[in-house]
């Protein structure tokens, strides 16, 4: 099951279970709280029936629980509910005879424990059974409600994935032409074939960056030198932007990752911090205590906190889109994501490894 399908169906189970394993966490409290109710009545009543009997001169059945004494005393206000629960003990006064004295009853409370006890087995018991049994049809219930969105989510990616498979003829034929007409030195001069040429070149970024995209639940993680990958970005960026000063240092660096991805992350990172970074400026990549650092002299961003939103861009080129691609490559992999930036100054992305 890819994340985004455990993501669903963990929501769902959450969902179905928590408001069942609720209810009846809920129903076997008020019910024990009941059946104490009801047991307290029980001692209660046994314990009047008990002194009916000493009254009437019968004599009570033997219980090592039960004790009671004739006092001579006055009790004023007297209730006949009196009835206290003490520690070990439960105890009442009756009224013994006309004459005056009352008979104190006291009753041990190690059978009341006991039956309390048998009555906290039953509930834990009868809850676990019931959890057990709801969680197995959470289990049902969710895998049967993520069915339609398991079915539309693979249309979905079928109709990407091909969308993007036939992209690619064209937008290969356009690069390869354009590299033509650019050793023409009449291209360099024409603006209008400059521009198409930065257009075919993002539209050629955007087309690596969905491919990469649409591999994300199925990646293969291995552990990889990440300093060789990084290497490997940095050489074509250079041809790319010879007026950038790139300096790398990364040393002992290695995490399970899945290679393309993280390529295609380092593409995307070292990518913007070349295209908006000032004029002979510097591009730093460097590693310290398995965080890796990507960090320009650029002119730095206004809201890190939103450039990982899809379709959030601070300037009028490119999709806004790179940067969430990133993140999500990121999460697929286990890999923390962060930036740290002033602007005018300079851009630090930080990946935690």
């Amino acid at each position: 099951m890819s994340r985004h399908k455990q993501k669903a169906f963990w929501k769902f189970f959450s969902i179905y279970f928590g408001s069942v394993a609720i209810l009846i966490l809920t129903s076997g409290y008020f019910y024990f709280k009941q059946q104490k109710k009801e047991l307290i009545e029980k001692e209660h009543f046994s314990m009047i029936e008990y002194i009916k009997k000493i009254k009437m001169k019968q004599v009570p059945h033997a219980d090592s629980g039960i004790s009671y004494e004739i006092k001579e005393i006055i009790i004023p206000d007297f209730n006949m509910d009196n009835f206290d629960i003490q520690e070990d003990a439960f105890v009442k006064y009756m009224p013994y005879s006309w004459e005056g004295g009352y008979i104190l009853i006291r009753k041990d409370k190690t059978k009341y424990y006991e039956n309390l006890s048998k009555i906290k087995l039953y509930i834990v018991v009868t809850q676990l059974s019931l959890l057990a049994l709801f969680a197995l049809l959470s289990y049902f219930l969710s895998m049967a409600a993520l069915k339609p969105m398991q079915e539309a989510i693979r249309k979905l990616d079928n109709f990407s994935k091909d969308l993007i498979h036939d992209l690619n003829t064209p937008i290969t034929s356009i690069l390869l032409n354009m590299k033509l007409l650019d050793k023409n030195s009449d291209f360099k001069e024409n603006k209008p074939l400059q521009r198409i040429k930065r257009s075919v070149e993002d539209i050629s970024e955007l087309h690596v960056n969905l491919t990469t995209l649409l591999q994300e639940d199925t990646m293969i993680m291995l552990e990889e030198d990440l300093s060789k990958i990084v290497e490997e970005v940095i050489l074509t960026h250079k041809r790319i932007y010879p007026n950038i000063n790139f300096e790398v240092n990364i040393s002992n660096l290695r995490a399970t990752v899945n290679r393309n991805a993280f390529k295609q992350v380092m593409t995307n990172l070292i990518s913007n911090a070349c295209k908006y970074n000032k004029i002979k400026g510097s591009v730093k990549v460097y590693s310290k205590d398995k965080i890796l650092y990507i960090q320009d002299s650029g002119i730095g961003i206004k809201n890190p906190s939103e450039i990982f939103i899809r379709s959030y861009k601070e300037h009028t080129n490119g999709y806004g889109i790179g940067l969430d691609i990133v993140k999500r490559l990121c999460d697929s992999m286990n890999i923390k994501i962060s930036v740290i930036s002033k602007v005018g100054e300079s851009s630090t992305f930080l990946l935690y490894f």
